[in-house]
């Protein structure tokens, strides 16, 4: 169950970058799926017709990324380019984000299930609001790994005392988030500096260039760390001769490990039993964890249906009501008290009532502003909400699965929030409530 992270394996990386408008997002992953040999000979002759359509002499590595119509013609990402390569030691999956203030939810899509964070600094200008903001929904979102990339350092003459500089102050704003640890990288993307291979230009740094640390950079851990949680996808009643008598629980182990002879509570109604055996693949298994699809038999015969957590007995949620949590909103719609949505948590949906808004987060100095009244596109604040039906939500800090759910529009299934349970990120020095809107364009 135990798995380690080094040479020779092919691990999964789920990442995003981030960075301020013409950072250079774009381009660094094109340059990372150009110089790993990720890029298909048609795809690489397009760019280049592209290229040469616009009056550029060399191919705009950007445009494998910038996928949408509107996006080439401005030199701008709006949506979240999913992209997807390897190399011989891991495998990759990124999400290159959009800078503008106005699409930071997007960027919440794109990190919401990365391993690591890309923040990108244009090395001119050094740490700005929308550098801030990133990194901060980096740290809301517990993304475990951060790596700070400064960017165009062929326009600063490679000059260490830039990079320095950036990577303190960036450093200390992470800190105060209560990100560990930073990992600085400086580079250019446009001339593949430190991006695959060592710089030429850059003898004083000595640490990895971005595609070995992306390489090496431990994200397997062992499941046993964690309570088991395993949300029911769909009930199994075959009713054949052969499987009469058979009822399995199907789904996706959320998190931990579940075992054969384990006393089980079923949520929320609190019912126990024993697991009486475990089905993955087909074949009977004595102990299975996350993320593995299986199917679950228990020792007896007890009311459950899509959308109930099986959890170990002495280690279960507490099903509650009333649920507090951080949420971004993402909709154009704004969210306001009183609204009525749907909640929907792991393979559970249910009817809830927005109670309270007690809070509006800035992210550019994270003080909260207090009773804002509604949440509009982009915003990040605290809300509380009434369920008409129990939920066992884990809060978001000690699981980033069972602890995240959504807001949805019951009357036309538009998606309206994305939520966080429990505390966000506990910030030491952070600014008091604000007294009313000034400075509020986040």
């Amino acid at each position: 169950m135990t798995s380690t992270t080094g040479a020779g394996t092919t691990s999964l990386l789920r990442f995003a970058t981030a960075g301020s408008v013409d950072d250079g997002k774009s381009t660094l992953v094109g340059r990372l799926l150009h110089d790993s040999k990720s890029v298909l000979a048609d795809q690489l002759e397009a760019v280049e017709h592209a290229s040469r359509n616009r009056g550029q002499d060399t191919p705009d590595l950007a445009l494998l990324t910038d996928g949408l119509r509107a996006e080439r013609e401005q030199g701008i990402t709006i949506d979240v380019a999913y992209r997807y390569f390897a190399t011989p030691r891991r495998r990759f999956i990124l999400a290159d984000t959009p800078g503008h203030v106005q699409y930071t939810r997007n960027m919440v899509t794109g990190a919401s299930t990365a391993d690591l964070a890309v923040v990108l600094i244009d090395a001119r200008n050094g740490v700005v609001e929308q550098t801030r903001r990133h990194a901060a929904v980096a740290a809301l979102l517990r993304v475990p790994h951060l790596v700070l990339a400064v960017n165009k350092m062929d326009l600063v003459d490679y000059a260490e005392p830039v990079f320095a500089d950036i990577a303190d102050a960036f450093s200390a704003y992470a800190a105060s988030l209560g990100v560990p640890e930073v990992t600085a990288i400086p580079i250019s993307a446009l001339a593949g500096d430190n991006v695959v291979a060592p710089s030429a230009h850059m003898d004083w740094y000595g640490g990895p260039t971005v595609l070995e640390h992306l390489e090496t950079v431990p994200v397997v851990t062992d499941p046993t760390g964690e309570p088991a949680r395993f949300p029911v996808q769909y009930v199994i009643r075959p009713q054949t001769p052969e499987h009469h008598d058979y009822r399995g629980y199907a789904g996706q182990i959320a998190s931990g490990v579940l075992s054969v002879g384990e006393e089980v509570t079923v949520l929320p109604s609190g019912r126990t039993s024993v697991i009486a055996g475990i089905d993955h693949l087909g074949t009977s298994v004595a102990t299975a964890w996350a993320p593995q699809s299986v199917t679950v038999r228990l020792a007896d015969d007890l009311d459950i249906s899509r959308g109930d957590l099986i959890a170990p007995a002495l280690t279960a949620p507490a099903p509650t009501r009333d649920v507090e949590a951080t949420v971004c909103h993402v909709a154009d719609r704004p969210l306001r008290v009183g609204d009525r949505v749907l909640v929907k948590h792991t393979t559970r949906t249910v009817k809830a009532i927005v109670k309270d808004i007690p809070s509006r987060l800035t992210l550019d100095d994270l003080s909260q502003h207090p009773a804002p009244g509604e949440l509009t596109a982009n915003d990040i604040g605290r809300v509380t909400l009434r369920t008409a039906e129990p939920l066992a939500l884990d809060p978001y800090t000690r699981s980033r699965r069972t602890g995240s759910f959504l807001l949805i529009d019951p009357t036309d299934g538009t998606t309206l929030t994305a939520g966080m349970a429990g505390e966000a990120f506990a910030v030491e020095g952070a600014a008091t409530p604000a007294a009313d809107d000034e400075g509020w364009d986040f």
